[in-house]
């Protein structure tokens, strides 16, 4: 198969083109990109290339005529106004940006803070490719945001399963810096991350939304929740620590409950690792498309306390762009997905 790639030089393009360059099923990668020295492009990324590649000036014609599908890893506000185009055409994408993940555009403009969202007609037509619970299908494919992914899948056994008091859900998110994208900021300087730990985007994180989305596609009465996110002076990993009160009548059978659900929801799902009450880290994790989560409950105070850890670069971007690739064209679940965690 013949893939097009716009957007390989940010932290999740780079890692998706290392992923294509191992997948089984994939032949051939064209780059796309508006910088003007294709030729020092081309020479960065021949240095890990294993598979026939070329770079190219963007043009969407161009684009679909010699490829079979794209991935977009564009920052926000380009795919918005591309969408429509590869639609018209049934012509298969994923993208990774947050353009089309919310299907209220007003939302968009709240939360990406920009004047402008993709068309009404776009956002219907888009799938979100929450890999392990929405099969990919049709042509567009939204890929979640890094924070929604770790915390989605350790809030659906407790939401689905109906475990917990909706109203006391809090979550409380921490990444690496690679989080945040290449674009330089006074927060991401070394000397302000280094030996340090910050919070940011408090109750105003753009994946916020997304979440909310989600969960009340499983839970249609679910309210707000709290959501906190902090940044570790790491480069890379996310943790989504969830916490929520358990009903007085459930407390005596809920780890038992609890323990049911997740096997029911994730054993047939070679990229969640239910790990009990072993709390997992982020080195059981980062460099892999692995998801490990981990819960412990208290009795006294009614209250679980569920651990989601993910590689904010593969399972949060890269990774899951290629599971929504394999369930598209009917490929195996971990075709191009084999990286064991970094570990050391």
């Amino acid at each position: 198969m013949k893939v097009a790639v716009v957007g390989v030089t940010g932290y999740g393009g780079k890692i998706l083109w290392q992923l294509l360059q191992q997948h089984p099923n994939v032949t051939a990668v064209t780059v796309y990109t508006r910088q003007a020295d294709l030729t020092a492009l081309q020479n960065q990324l021949a240095w890990s290339a294993i598979k026939p590649f070329t770079v190219a000036n963007f043009d969407v014609d161009e684009l679909m005529a010699n490829n079979n599908m794209a991935f977009f890893a564009t920052s926000a506000g380009v795919t918005k106004d591309l969408a429509l185009t590869f639609m018209q055409a049934r012509f298969p994408v994923i993208d990774l940006s947050g353009d089309l993940r919310l299907q209220d555009g007003a939302q968009y403009q709240q939360w990406y803070q920009t004047d402008t969202a993709a068309p009404a007609e776009a956002l219907a037509q888009t799938s979100y490719g929450l890999a392990e619970f929405n099969q990919a299908t049709g042509a567009y494919i939204a890929n979640p945001g890094c924070y929604a992914t770790a915390t989605l899948l350790g809030l659906a056994p407790l939401v689905q399963g109906d475990l917990v008091d909706l109203d006391s859900i809090i979550v409380d998110a921490k990444s690496g810096v690679s989080g945040a994208g290449k674009k330089l900021s006074d927060s991401t300087h070394y000397a302000n991350v280094d030996e340090n730990f910050s919070l940011y985007k408090v109750n105003a994180h753009q994946h916020i939304p997304e979440i909310m989305q989600q969960l009340q596609v499983w839970q249609p009465q679910m309210p707000p929740f709290q959501f906190t996110t902090g940044l570790l002076p790491l480069n890379r990993g996310l943790m989504a620590t969830i916490y929520a009160k358990v009903a007085p009548a459930d407390v005596f059978e809920f780890e038992e409950k609890l323990a049911l659900t997740l096997e029911k929801l994730y054993a047939d799902q070679p990229f969640v690792k239910v790990t009990g009450q072993q709390l997992p880290d982020l080195k059981a994790v980062v460099g892999s498309n692995l998801t490990a989560i981990g819960w412990q409950f208290n009795p006294q105070t009614r209250t679980v306390m569920v651990v989601s850890v993910i590689d904010n670069l593969v399972k949060g971007a890269a990774g899951q762009a290629i599971q929504n690739f394999n369930q598209l064209f009917g490929f195996a679940q971990t075709a191009g997905l084999g990286q064991l965690p970094f570990d050391i």
